[in-house]
């Protein structure tokens, strides 16, 4: 086709689409529809998917390190006779400990690892929090403050004090905010810790801070490692857990593997630790492009009866503009040209309607209890989505509008003429 048949081609194209303006307003509202919806529940699911990422990540190492004492293992027999037959009942625990032997020096060789970004030592112990006659079950870790604060960035977690102050006083500590509702306590006060073992110290609280996931806010609490050792009346190098971030998490289950093999204790990586996080967001994911890729589809059908309906009403201007000598290609391009105006016209309002909705969701207030610390609805504004719809959107309106087209080109004139 030269240009002065395309020409003619956006002219006729240009009649049809305005003389039925409902047709092909309906038509534009279906892409317009479809587009807004795909954007405004793709940018909501992605944006609770990186939040919930996220405040997960914030929150667990990319490798953590530790003593599994439930491990399958071998009986005195089965050691003595690997190979022979061995029926063994009611075999009675082993007494361990969740210490890990040599932590130091497993410190030190972790650390020479280039792609390490921080390693931190742990010690974990379940607790009793009493406050007057409040007392609450949870966690209190043994850390190295600053060492923490390198992997979890705990400076920009505080809400109220500093964590220099847990350095500048041994027997502080820096609570959950969750908890410290609980307890009723606010920096200052003094709560008392006992523990399984009925040990029990007088610590006072000088930080409380928050993650943003209510079972790490309503149990956890962290105090210099030296001080738990002395609750627990235990050694200067008992460590029950290493923490570790890499420059790249992306490596967690190699670097795991390898550690776990080189030291023969638990090393569990992120992934394996929050496989089910994981498969909650594949879901989520598959759902929210399966509906609205439907939605997108389900305009081209539109389109496509629109067109269908157009072709029929338009058979006898299709055979006149045949008999004066337009080719069936000429003819297709005409009904091609409006199935893609209305799918660039009704696409690019789907954007704005998508983007829209999108700031309305953002804005709309979301109270996420003491489960998750959230005010809103998180939202994700990443351009790719809003080029995929306009993509995905023009391309369902042009083959919905292809065949109607192909239709169209194949009329005999002739016959149309002498059923006039």
């Amino acid at each position: 086709m030269n240009l002065n048949s395309y020409k003619l081609s956006f002219s006729i194209a240009w009649v049809h689409l305005v003389s039925k303006p409902k047709q092909t307003i309906i038509a534009m509202l279906g892409v317009t529809f479809g587009i807004g919806m795909f954007i405004a529940l793709v940018s909501l699911m992605t944006g609770l998917n990186d939040f919930t990422e996220e405040i997960t990540m914030t929150s667990s190492p990319d490798i953590h390190i530790y003593h599994d004492i439930t491990e399958t293992r071998l009986s005195i027999l089965e050691q003595i006779n690997p190979n022979g037959i061995n029926r063994v009942h009611h075999q009675k625990p082993k007494d361990e400990t969740l210490r890990l032997r040599n932590a130091r020096q497993l410190l030190d060789l972790i650390r020479k690892d280039d792609r390490m970004q921080g390693v931190a030592p742990v010690l974990s112990s379940q607790v009793f929090y009493n406050y007057g006659p409040v007392q609450l079950n949870g966690l209190i870790l043994g850390v190295e403050i600053l060492e923490e604060d390198k992997l979890f960035d705990l400076k920009a977690k505080m809400k109220e004090g500093r964590l220099e102050d847990l350095l500048s006083y041994h027997e502080g500590i820096i609570m959950g905010s969750g908890l410290a509702k609980k307890l009723n306590v606010k920096k200052g006060d003094r709560v008392v810790i006992t523990t399984p073992q009925g040990f029990t110290r007088t610590l006072k609280v000088v930080g409380i801070f928050q993650i943003g996931i209510g079972t790490v806010d309503n149990v956890r609490s962290y105090a210099n490692i030296s001080m738990v050792q002395t609750i627990l009346q235990e050694e200067q190098s008992y460590i029950t857990d290493i923490n570790i971030k890499l420059k790249d998490r992306h490596l967690a289950k190699q670097v795991a593997h390898e550690l776990q093999t080189k030291f023969s204790y638990k090393a569990e990586d992120w992934e394996t630790a929050n496989a089910t996080f994981q498969t909650g967001v594949t879901i989520r994911n598959i759902i929210t492009y399966a509906v609205s890729f439907t939605l997108l589809i389900v305009a081209g059908f539109g389109i496509y009866n629109i067109l269908n309906m157009t072709i029929y009403n338009k058979m006898k201007d299709i055979a006149i503009l045949k008999a004066m000598g337009f080719a069936g290609k000429d003819v297709r391009s005409i009904f091609m040209i409006q199935s893609l105006a209305i799918g660039l016209v009704g696409g690019l309002i789907g954007l704005l309607v998508g983007f829209t909705l999108s700031s309305l969701i953002a804005r709309a207030p979301f109270d996420g209890g003491d489960v998750i610390s959230l005010d809103h609805f998180p939202v994700n504004f990443d351009s790719t989505y809003y080029i995929t719809g306009i993509i995905f959107g023009v391309v369902t309106t042009a083959v919905a509008g292809y065949m109607p087209s192909r239709k169209a080109a194949q009329v005999d004139p002739i016959e149309i003429l002498r059923g006039q």
